[in-house]
């Protein structure tokens, strides 16, 4: 698996702030960086295993630690049950995640009355989270490149369970707003993270179900939290909300802790060359890692920098990206909306008040089956245009089912009277739902398809105006239903909704022909040479390094 460099180096961020990180980190790492000394660039390289190997190797040349093939070590080879469990404890890692994010919202109106403040303060609280996971990931990533997967994961996660005693202990509102915006700080790992480690263990054409779960598992966990909360906020408080929840991620962190491994091959290779200098005593082994170019801070202005420009560079990937945050927006706001108009208007107690979120998980399971139905698709076309993948066929699903997004808003808002049985807007929440989870896939899918070279530089962009937009609507949520009234209100959503339902169908027409016009996006031929690197490296890591390959400078 060749690393690939994105094409864009925009340098505007301000420098004094990623100089000092970059200065911080780079000292952390300078025993890294002084294994990889400048003498020894530019001499030979070779594929090697063990020390066992190197005999008939000079000293005066890098010996370069590379996965053969078969290699037990290399993630891509694992046994499929050992894939399985650690798809499984990062899925559930997701959903418990997804789970505090939303448990939140059940206890706001208890919160905000203890401690004698408005309702929309109290909401900020949703945005301080999803405000911290928009931005943390641009900073995150880089390290997570360099000290792997699953240092970052346990690391984040076990502060993410350590917030829950500040939340549940907060002394006043400000405490509260606080411990949620280390929470999204810590806790965006569940989302940012989990693709790329799906990557290192499963290969492109065996990757279609372990995603599809992840996205299930984000979609869910999201959702599913009102169901009970609004129980025990009812019963025994709002802070309890968050003690059980503390308790409950604390029993996966023990799990996690157990077996979750280290998936990048790089950082597995990294540990290979330094247990084999220490066993020979012989400087020159290296792991392709070790002979990377870019220093930590040219790794963050990068990262914090080149998502926004393909935003404004790529009007496809902004389109998504307006497409997806208005859906997650939408998510977010209902969460609200949903306790709101059936308290109102059927007396619901505030713990019914949460039974409708029930219909959202139904949808999630729809959703689930639906796409597997559009993935099926997408690898019939694939496998019939000789492998070759193509990305117009990852909106299959969005081209049957967004358009039911603004459908069931238009359903939910006139369905929203006292007359009227509850079932018909708990069905139209159904069908909400099962656009917003098309809208995702086909988001996520094509993106990475089309994009594959600034794929995760594309998607974190997205990523950015998601969660930024998802915490923006609870701020407003009650004032625009109350305020316009829950028919118009829902009728907005729905309109504004209807404008992107031309757009699947639009890039399945001209998506080939936009792509080859696009300076970052994989023309025909871009997805034949991937095709091939694919088929040639599916069961390697990394692509096999010939006795006599002479080292470049260039990223293996």
């Amino acid at each position: 698996m060749t690393a690939v460099h994105d094409q864009v180096r925009p340098t505007f961020l301000p420098s004094f702030l990623l100089g000092l990180v970059g200065q911080l980190a780079d000292r952390c790492l300078s025993s890294q960086a002084a294994s990889s000394s400048d003498p020894e660039k530019g001499e030979k390289a070779t594929g090697i295993k063990g020390a066992g190997d190197l005999d008939g190797f000079d000293q005066g040349k890098i010996v370069l630690v590379q996965f053969e093939k078969g290699d037990p070590e290399n993630p891509l080879n694992w046994s499929k049950p050992r894939k399985w469990l650690i798809t499984f404890l990062l899925c559930m890692m997701t959903v418990m995640i997804g789970l505090s994010t939303t448990a939140y919202s059940s206890g706001i109106g208890s919160m905000v009355e203890e401690f004698g403040v408005a309702n929309v303060v109290g909401q900020i609280g949703m945005m301080c989270f999803n405000g911290a996971c928009a931005v943390a990931p641009l900073f995150l990533a880089p390290f997570c490149e360099m000290v792997g997967r699953r240092e970052v994961y346990l690391t984040a996660y076990l502060c993410f369970t350590l917030v829950f005693i500040l939340l549940a202990d907060a002394p006043n509102i400000g405490a509260a707003l606080a411990a949620r915006t280390l929470s999204g700080l810590f806790g965006c790992v569940g989302t940012i993270l989990v693709g790329g480690t799906l990557a290192d263990i499963w290969n492109t054409r065996e990757r279609g179900l372990p995603m599809s779960c992840f996205t299930f598992s984000a979609i869910f966990g999201t959702v599913a939290a009102p169901i009970y909360c609004g129980y025990i906020d009812q019963s025994i408080g709002w802070r309890w909300i968050e003690w059980i929840h503390m308790i409950a991620n604390g029993c996966l962190l023990v799990l996690e802790v157990i077996f979750l491994k280290e998936t990048r091959g790089a950082k597995i290779l990294l540990k290979r060359a330094k247990q084999m200098r220490k066993e020979t005593g012989r400087n020159n082994i290296r792991a392709p890692v070790e002979l990377e170019n870019e220093s930590v801070k040219d790794l963050l202005k990068a990262s914090c920098t080149r998502s926004v420009v393909l935003l404004f560079k790529e009007p496809v990937v902004l389109a998504f990206g307006l497409w997806i945050a208005y859906a997650w927006g939408i998510t977010f706001l209902f969460l609200s909306a949903i306790p709101l108009c059936f308290q109102n208007n059927h007396g619901w107690s505030e713990g019914d008040g949460g039974l409708p979120y029930i219909a959202l998980v139904v949808a999630c399971f729809i959703g689930f089956g639906t796409s597997r139905w559009s993935d099926s698709i997408y690898d019939r076309k694939r496998d019939a245009n000789n492998g070759i993948p193509i990305p117009e066929y990852r909106l299959i699903g969005a081209m049957c089912f967004a358009w039911m997004l603004p459908a069931g808003l238009f359903i939910f808002s006139f369905t929203q009277y006292g007359f009227i049985t509850p079932a018909a807007p708990i069905i139209s929440l159904v069908l909400i739902l099962l656009g917003i989870y098309h809208v995702f896939n086909a988001t996520y899918n094509f993106t990475a398809d089309a994009y594959p070279e600034v794929a995760s530089s594309a998607i974190a962009g997205q990523g950015l105006l998601r969660n930024m937009f998802g915490g923006c609507t609870p701020l407003f949520a009650n004032q625009m239903f109350n305020g316009m009234g829950y028919q118009y209100a829902g009728l907005l959503l729905s309109l504004v909704a209807s404008l992107a339902i031309p757009l699947p169908y639009i890039l399945f027409k001209y998506g080939e022909k936009i792509r080859a016009k696009s300076k970052y996006a994989a023309n025909d031929a871009d997805l034949e040479a991937e095709r091939v690197s694919d088929d040639e490296n599916q069961n390697d890591a990394r692509p096999t390094i010939t006795r006599e390959g002479t080292y470049t400078g260039q990223l293996v």
